[in-house]
This record gives structure tokens, C-alpha cells and sequence, in this order.
């Protein structure tokens, strides 16, 4: 797009903040100077393990305005929130994560969910990490089930419950032998990562690691 059109969409559209929603200043970029001081930030030494991944990173916690920012990303159409996110994630990955990594992969929608929706979230949002990360998103994973969305069952078990069996490997040939990284857009228990990595495993995957763009504090 032209510097003329680019300027033209500002005035009739002032860009907002991805998370507060309040309108940029002309030396911020997506997110505005307080965010920057305000958000959740997770610490630099933050992990979180899990059953069969041996790692998740995630440079957020979600809560206040990071929830509500998520939420209109996944549900609100907010699919512009790719590009500030996906900065945010692939940061956090070269920091944490380093090149550890064959392959970079996103939790999948069901494709009722996806058709629903309009847009998967998951690969919009790896699509934008990785390619911050120089690398691109690949199809490792399918979810042949439409469970219940894991956000309105609450107990740890009840989301493993929920997942376990909905996912299948998409190209075991690729798979084998590989380190892979499985993005995603929040982490609560880690049931869903959980259940994509033991997949993964399955298919023949040497190790599976994980990145998220928030996680739940304590879970």
C-alpha cells in the first residue's frame, strides 16, 4: 500500500491499541507507550511443562486487558491483531526458545469451528510468529472431532476429557524424527497442547515444545 493510501486509512481510521483499544500516537506501533509499561508481561526464566510437551513459553499472562484483547481476536473478526501478536510470540521464542525447533505447527479449529468462525486464530497467529521468526507454519495437525470450546469446562480433567481422541497427525512422514514447535493462543491447564503433542509423539515426532501467546496464571 501507498505512504498517500496508508495516511488516508490513519485519518479515516486512526489505528488503536491492540490491547486498550485507545488511539496510537504517531511513534507507537500497535500497542501504546502504557500497555508497554502495564501489560502482564511473564518473566524471562517462565516455563510451563506439561504431560507430553516438554516446554510452553508465552511473553503474557491472560488477564484484564490481554483477555479481552484474546477474546476479540478469536471471536470478534479482530484477525489484524495477527500481525502485533505474532511479533510479540516469535520475541518470546527466540529469547526462550532459541532454534531448538524443526518445525512450526498451530492447534487446529475443527473444520464446523473454522467454518463457523470464518477464520482459524491458531494459524493466523503461527503464520505471523513465524514468519518474524524467518521460518513458515506448517499443517501437522487436523481436529477431526468439534468438542465443546475447552474455555467453558473449568476442571483440568474435564478438559482432558474433552480433547483426548479429537486430533490427528497430518503428515507422518514430515513428523518423524523432528523437533516441533505447536503455537497457540492461550494455555490454561495445557490439556489441548497436551493431547497435540502426544499425537505428534505418536506420529513419530522426536520432541514437541510449545509456545503461547498467554497463559493463566497458576494453571
Amino acid at each position: 500500500m501507498s505512504g498517500f493510501f496508508s495516511k488516508l486509512l490513519d485519518l479515516l481510521f486512526p489505528p488503536r491499541c491492540t490491547f486498550c483499544r485507545r488511539f496510537l500516537k504517531k511513534d507507537e506501533k500497535h500497542i501504546c507507550a502504557r500497555c508497554m509499561k502495564t501489560l502482564p508481561f511473564t518473566s524471562a526464566s517462565y516455563k510451563k511443562k506439561g504431560e507430553f510437551f516438554s516446554v510452553c513459553v508465552a511473553p503474557l499472562f491472560y488477564r484484564d486487558d490481554v483477555r479481552s484483547s484474546v477474546l476479540r481476536f478469536k471471536f470478534k473478526g479482530a484477525t489484524n491483531y495477527a500481525g502485533c501478536y505474532g511479533k510479540l510470540l516469535a520475541d518470546c521464542i527466540k529469547e526462550r526458545l532459541g532454534e531448538r525447533y524443526d518445525l512450526i505447527t498451530w492447534v487446529p479449529l475443527s473444520s464446523a469451528r473454522k467454518k463457523k468462525r470464518g477464520y482459524d486464530q491458531a494459524f493466523l497467529l503461527a503464520t505471523a510468529a513465524a514468519l518474524e521468526l524467518g521460518d513458515v507454519a506448517v499443517e501437522l495437525l487436523r481436529k477431526m472431532v468439534d468438542s465443546p470450546a475447552q474455555s467453558g469446562l473449568g476442571a483440568a480433567e474435564k478438559r482432558k476429557a474433552n480433547v483426548s481422541g479429537v486430533y490427528e497427525a497430518a503428515d507422518p512422514d514430515i513428523i518423524n524424527g523432528k523437533n516441533i514447535l505447536i503455537i497457540d493462543d492461550v494455555a490454561t491447564t495445557g490439556a489441548t497442547l497436551s493431547e497435540c503433542a502426544r499425537v505428534l509423539l505418536t506420529a513419530g515426532a522426536k520432541k514437541v515444545l510449545c509456545a503461547a501467546l498467554a497463559v493463566t496464571e497458576g494453571g
